[in-house]
């Protein structure tokens, strides 16, 4: 959208605003060049094809001032479609997904195919740089099977090792590298496994001692009432976490999120988020502001 058209529509965004916008974010312009940044881009967030657009210029605008983003995704939407439309039935246990042969073919096929390529082609319509990978390129990520509360989950694993030299190689030269979560067995074990991205975006920005570590997500964050987005809880320290976690403010879903942003702080990552990815440029707002967005674990 131009400028013109945007102070057309509200007036109210004069030339003294623009200045005062820019001048706030010029601080983070000079902190953030040369660092990495690691985004995770959730399944659901990844819903919506005008916000997936909104998010991919921001990744663009960030890699062309110089800032250094690997973007990670998920696909689980996309897995249950794809499943549903060749009729296999999803199956969880104990919240996750089953994965047997068949299904890790259709896993492989959606988030390393299709959703993979998608990504990079949008972010080459942006005028970016990007390179689409999986967990299998390089030996980028290695992982062995797992099983939960002694069930089978078939070919689920958990990322034991990662690889991160194609990722720093393609950086680099300028490339946003677009990672899909599958892995490669470790050695002697030539299996494919489905990795939790969450999970394995984490332990990427640990790899590569990432400067900051986003969420995209479908919530605001951490809400102190699930059903007031204005209850939002802006900042929690980790010490905090188990508190919060016995009390229900951390529930379901965002506790292996919160979980995330521990292990990469504790792997060393100085700044970890959970942010709205439905808010459009949020990922800007986060970056370039003081206003920030969603939930910050420090």
């Amino acid at each position: 959208m131009s400028e013109e058209k945007i102070l057309d529509e509200d007036p109210r965004l004069d030339n003294e605003h623009w200045a005062g916008v820019l001048v706030q974010a010029l601080p983070y312009f000079k902190h953030w060049v040369g660092k990495i940044v690691v985004v995770k881009y959730g399944g659901n967030a990844m819903l919506n094809e005008e916000l997936k657009h909104d998010v991919m210029e921001d990744i663009v605008l960030l890699s062309t001032i110089g800032i250094h983003v690997v973007l990670v995704h998920g696909g689980g939407p996309e897995i249950n479609n794809m499943l549903q439309r060749v009729g296999k039935e999803s199956k969880f246990v104990n919240g996750l997904r089953y994965t047997d042969g068949e299904t890790m073919d259709i896993v492989q096929m959606v988030l390393t195919g299709k959703l993979n390529k998608d990504i990079v082609g949008i972010l080459l319509q942006q005028g970016g740089k990007a390179v689409g990978l999986s967990g299998v390129d390089s030996g980028l990520l290695r992982a062995k099977k797992i099983s939960k509360d002694g069930a089978d989950l078939g070919f689920v694993g958990e990322v034991t090792q990662v690889n991160p030299e194609i990722i720093q190689s393609l950086l680099s030269q300028g490339f946003i590298p677009v990672v899909s979560t599958v892995a490669l067995g470790e050695e002697g074990d030539t299996n494919l496994y489905n990795i939790n991205a969450d999970t394995a975006a984490a332990k990427i920005a640990v790899a590569l001692k990432a400067e900051k570590f986003v969420q995209l997500t479908n919530v605001p964050g951490v809400l102190r009432d699930i059903n007031d987005p204005k209850s939002l809880l802006q900042r929690i320290h980790m010490s905090d976490v188990d508190d919060y976690i016995k009390n229900g403010t951390i529930a379901g879903g965002m506790i292996p999120k919160i979980e995330c942003c521990m292990l990469a702080r504790n792997g060393g990552v100085p700044r970890t988020h959970i942010i709205d990815g439905r808010v459009p440029h949020s990922l800007l707002i986060e970056m370039f502001s003081d206003r920030g967005i969603g939930t910050m674990i420090y």
